[in-house]
C-alpha cells in the first residue's frame, strides 16, 4: 500500500496516457503558502526591499487574495521594481527559498497525486500566476517538467521591469493551457485541474476533472453546486492550536510514559521488561496523538532474526518514534553524544539504555562500540542511523561504518529499515508534527557471520545500494 491512496484512487482508476493532462495551480494548491511572500521575506532580510516595492507588493497580494479587479496592473507595478536586477540573482533567490522554505510546505497528499498522475503516464503541468523563479525549483523537487507561468522580460541577463506577454491569471491561465494542450496533443476534456481559488474558474470549467484543493468560500460553494470533487488538507499551512497541542503532547508524553515502567520494576520486573513496557506505551500513545500512520512492507523481517543491528535512513526527528514504534521491545538506540543533553529526548534515551558515541573523539572505535556489542551479545537489538546526520531533503547520505562493525563483532545480521517519507510528518528543521502516512520498507536481514574486517566497507556499500534502489534514488559512491 502506498501513502495517501484514498487521495489517488480515482486517478489510478482513470485513463492512462500522455493525452490526459494533470494541471496544478501552485500557491495554495501544491504548496500551503504563497511563494511571493517567502521570496519577499528573504529579500527583506537581505535589505533589498524599497518602500515603494513594499507598497506595490502589498497591493498585488491584497488584490490576489481578495480576488478584486486590477490584479494584472498591481502585478505589473510590482514587477517594475525589479528593473535592473540580475536574473542570476533572482534564480539563486528562488532556489534558496525553495530549499529552505517552500519544500517543507508541499502538501504530501498533492505530491502523492502528482506521482499517481505520472504513474498513469499523464502530462503533468504547473500553471500559475507566479513567476518561473518561484515555481521552477519546486517543480524540480517534484520532477515536473512543464510550467505555464507569468514570464518576466530579461535583456542582457537583467530584468527590464516589464512582463513578457500577459500574466498567467484568470482567463489567461485558460488560454495558456489551451495553447499547451494543442502543442502537446493533450485533451482538456479528459484532463484534470487542481486549484484553490475562484479566479481559476475558467480553466476549472474547461477540464473534464476539476478538483478544488482547500477551496476558498466561493469556489467551495460552486464545487458543491457542480458536483466537483473538493479535497480538504490539514497536513500543511498555518498551524492552529490543535497542531501545537499535538506536537507538545508527542514530545511531552515521552518522559511520563517511559516512566510507566518504574512501578512495574519496583514490583519485581526486570529492567529489560520494564523498559519494554515503557517503550511500547510511549510509542503507541505518541503515534496516536501525532496521527502517524505507518504503512510497513516486510514487517516479518523485524522479528525473524533477533538480536540484530537495525539501521534506518535518517530523514526526520520523527524517525525515532517510527523505528521505536516498529521495534517495540528488546532494543536500544545508538546516538550521537549531543542528544544526551537535549530535553526531553536525552533523558528518554538514557532511560532506555541508549549508547552515546562521541563522533569527533571516539579514540579506539572498538572501545566506542563495545557497549552496543555487549548489548547485542546479551540478546538485545541495536538501532542506529548509519548516515549519522539527518538529511535536508530525504536524499540518502554516505554511510558510516560503525553499525556494520558492531554487527560483525557480535555476529548478528544487519536489518535495513527504509523510511520513504518521514518528512511528511516532520520536515527538516520543523518543530510541529503533522498528520502523515509514512511508508516503510523492511528489507531482509543481511547475515554478517562470514564477514572479515576487509568485507565491512564493500558490504556497507552494497547495503547502501539497496536503500538507493528502494528509495528510487541514483546510486552514489559510498564514503565512510
Amino acid at each position: 500500500m502506498e501513502p495517501y491512496e484514498h487521495f489517488t484512487r480515482d486517478i489510478a482508476a482513470g485513463m492512462r496516457g500522455k493525452t490526459t493532462g494533470a494541471f496544478f495551480d501552485f500557491d495554495g494548491t501544491v504548496i500551503a503558502t504563497h511563494s511571493i511572500r517567502d521570496m519577499f521575506l528573504e529579500r527583506l532580510r537581505n535589505g533589498d526591499i524599497t518602500s515603494q516595492e513594499l507598497f506595490d507588493l502589498g497591493d498585488m497580494v491584497t488584490r490576489y487574495l481578495l480576488n478584486v479587479g486590477g490584479f494584472e496592473d498591481a502585478l505589473a507595478s510590482s514587477v517594475r521594481n525589479l528593473k535592473g536586477m540580475s536574473e542570476r540573482e533572482l534564480i539563486e533567490l528562488g532556489e534558496k527559498v525553495a530549499r529552505e522554505h517552500l519544500a517543507a510546505e508541499i502538501f504530501p497528499e498533492v505530491r502523492a497525486m502528482i506521482a499517481a498522475h505520472e504513474h498513469q503516464g499523464h502530462t503533468v503541468v504547473i500553471v500559475s500566476s507566479a513567476t518561473r523563479y518561484q515555481i521552477e525549483p519546486v517543480a524540480k523537487i517534484l520532477g515536473i517538467d512543464h510550467i505555464l507561468c507569468t514570464e518576466l522580460e530579461v535583456e542582457d541577463g537583467r530584468l527590464t521591469g516589464r512582463l513578457k506577454g500577459q500574466p498567467c491569471f484568470g482567463e489567461n491561465k485558460l488560454l495558456a493551457a489551451q495553447d499547451f494542450a494543442r502543442d502537446k496533443r493533450v485533451r482538456l476534456g479528459k484532463s484534470y485541474f487542481y486549484a484553490n481559488g475562484i479566479e481559476d474558474l475558467a480553466l476549472l470549467e474547461a477540464v473534464g476533472h476539476p478538483v478544488a484543493i482547500n477551496p476558498d468560500g466561493k469556489l467551495a460553494s460552486l464545487a458543491r453546486r457542480n458536483g466537483w470533487r473538493a479535497v480538504h488538507l490539514e497536513s500543511r499551512g498555518m498551524p492552529g492550536v490543535g497542531d501545537v497541542l499535538r506536537s507538545v503532547l508527542v514530545y511531552g508524553t515521552a518522559l511520563p510514559l517511559l516512566a510507566a515502567g518504574l512501578p512495574i520494576r519496583a514490583l519485581g520486573a526486570s529492567e529489560r521488561e520494564a523498559t519494554n513496557i515503557s517503550l511500547s506505551a510511549w510509542t503507541s500513545v505518541a503515534s496516536a496523538i501525532a496521527r502517524l500512520k505507518l504503512l510497513v512492507d516486510g514487517e516479518k523481517h523485524l522479528w525473524s532474526d533477533r538480536p540484530a543491528v537495525f539501521i534506518f535512513n535518517h530523514q526526520s526527528a520523527v524517525d525515532v518514534l517510527i523505528t521505536a514504534r516498529m521495534l517495540r521491545e528488546d532494543v536500544i538506540g545508538v546516538a550521537k553524544k549531543e542528544i544526551k543533553h537535549q530535553l526531553p529526548m536525552g533523558i528518554a534515551f538514557t532511560y532506555t539504555g541508549a549508547v552515546f558515541i562521541d563522533r569527533e573523539h571516539v579514540g579506539d572505535p572498538r572501545l566506542a562500540l563495545k557497549p552496543a556489542v555487549d548489548a547485542l551479545r546479551s540478546g538485545r537489538s541495536v538501532v542506529i542511523a548509519p548516515e549519522g546526520t539527518r538529511s535536508r531533503d530525504g536524499t540518502l547520505g554516505p554511510f558510516k561504518l560503525g553499525a556494520f562493525h558492531m554487527a560483525r563483532q557480535a555476529g548478528v545480521p544487519v536489518v535495513p529499515i527504509v523510511i520513504h517519507n518521514a518528512q511528511d510528518a516532520l520536515p527538516y528543521k520543523g518543530v510541529l508534527v503533522h498528520p502523515a502516512e509514512v511508508k516503510v520498507t523492511v528489507l531482509p536481514p543481511q547475515p554478517t557471520s562470514d564477514w572479515g574486517l576487509a568485507d565491512v566497507e564493500p558490504q556497507a556499500s552494497r547495503i547502501r545500494g539497496m536503500y538507493l534502489d528502494a528509495l528510487g534514488q541514483r546510486r552514489q559512491a559510498v564514503s565512510a
